[in-house]
């Protein structure tokens, strides 16, 4: 058997994105060690196009860590979303409701300042390991096994933050008797596109049209991100630029707006659904962003709760190793699933109003396949009338506050 190199440090993160690395980072800032490890090599990290909402607790956060310069320069602000519905476009003032915002900042982006900023402090993650093995995570010292460039290591750390998404190591780690899980799967994906076109709208629009949901968003001043709600198992190829943006126009079309075209470098087509796993944490092992939960994107919610995550944890984290309190700690994972299930709900909620279902044909009356469409427009409606109703809407959209840790 191959001698393994032996390192140690304080908090072992698996999994370099904006999870992984934000809690690095803060980490850091409080004087305590941490070691990232990353499956995929920087470059991929970097150029994974993802969310690109933030709420204004998440900017907060990121502006006070260090992190905002190019957030303010080259984030857009924006005070308000466009819902849509009958061919009829509303606007929910987010400033007038409620004083708050959001900003219009990619997650690669996000990720590509954490990456700066590591390499700045010299504190790099450790890109293309492989091989990733927990041990003894129970009840510590826990002990990372893993390989990289071919040597092979094994890391022990008092913790163990599990950041590495759906699809890691972490979330397995923990018993299946220790753990539950909760999912939901939708009958629809989003095919998502950037395009190198000025966006066509100022603020997101949301559009339920009787075709499906369709959005506008962007990405800068010259790139626009738009979706449209699709079969989840429909090929790509059967989309070409052409049909794609006549169903745009379709779907986000209103009486003397238009919708600009322009190239059109990235398409694909995401199956959308919920997860949770419930407790994020077993003994020293705690679950960060999506190795714990997904939302669907209507909300616009996953990058902000791994950010919530990543602040909680370090709030955790700073007690426990500055004044020997465990309380942050043991209430990590009720304080964050609370808020999961809050978002949860607000995403459901979100989802639901916006998208066409394929089983909303009354089974009792078949030939009024169109009722439960009725009812969405008549929810909008109902929304968009009410200022009470737009402001809760609001409140959640800008974001929950991130509440600090009392002690």
């Amino acid at each position: 058997m191959a001698t393994r190199t032996s390192i140690s440090t304080q908090i072992a993160i698996i999994g370099g994105g904006p999870a992984g690395l934000l809690l690095s980072h803060l980490l850091r800032r409080s004087g305590i060690e941490n070691v990232v490890l990353e499956l995929r090599d920087r470059e991929y990290t970097i150029e994974r196009v993802r969310a690109g909402v933030l709420e204004q607790d998440a900017v907060n956060l990121l502006t006070d860590a260090g992190l905002g310069d190019r957030l303010h320069h080259e984030g857009q602000r924006h005070d308000g979303i466009y819902l849509q519905y009958n061919g009829s476009r509303h606007h929910v003032s987010f400033r007038e409701l409620v004083g708050r915002s959001v900003w219009v900042y990619g997650q690669q982006e996000v990720v590509r300042d954490l990456i700066d900023a590591h390499d700045e402090a010299g504190t790099p993650a450790r890109y293309s390991v492989s091989d990733i093995e927990l041990d003894n995570v129970a009840d510590g010292p826990a002990t990372v096994r893993f390989t990289q460039d071919g040597e092979e290591f094994e890391l022990t750390a008092d913790f163990v933050a599990g950041a590495d998404g759906a699809h890691g190591v972490c979330r397995p780690s923990i018993p299946a008797a220790e753990k539950t899980t909760y999912q939901r799967e939708y009958p629809f994906g989003w095919l998502g596109i950037l395009a190198h076109v000025q966006p066509s709208t100022d603020e997101l629009i949301y559009a339920l049209h009787e075709r499906g949901f369709a959005m506008h968003s962007m990405r800068s001043d010259t790139v626009s991100r738009l979706y449209l709600q699709v079969d989840p198992h429909d090929d790509i190829t059967n989309w070409s630029d052409d049909r794609i943006w006549d169903e745009l126009d379709l779907r986000l079309g209103t009486m003397g707006w238009t919708l600009e075209r322009g190239e059109i470098f990235d398409k694909s087509i995401t199956p959308m659904r919920s997860f949770v796993s419930d407790p994020m944490r077993f003994g020293n092992l705690f679950l960060v962003g999506d190795s714990a939960h997904i939302v669907p994107p209507t909300g616009a919610k996953g990058l902000n709760l791994a950010i919530a995550d990543a602040s909680y944890l370090h709030d955790g984290m700073v007690a426990w190793y500055r004044n020997g309190d465990a309380s942050g700690l043991d209430e990590y994972s009720p304080r964050s699933v609370k808020r999961v299930w809050q978002i949860q709900h607000f995403s459901a909620w979100m989802t639901r109003m916006l998208h066409r279902f394929e089983d909303s044909t009354d089974a009792e009356n078949p030939e009024n396949p169109d009722y439960d469409y009725q009812v969405q427009l008549g929810q909008l409606s109902q929304l968009c009338e009410s200022p009470r109703g737009m402001s809760h809407l609001a409140e959640i959209y800008t974001g929950l506050p991130f509440l600090s840790h009392p002690h």
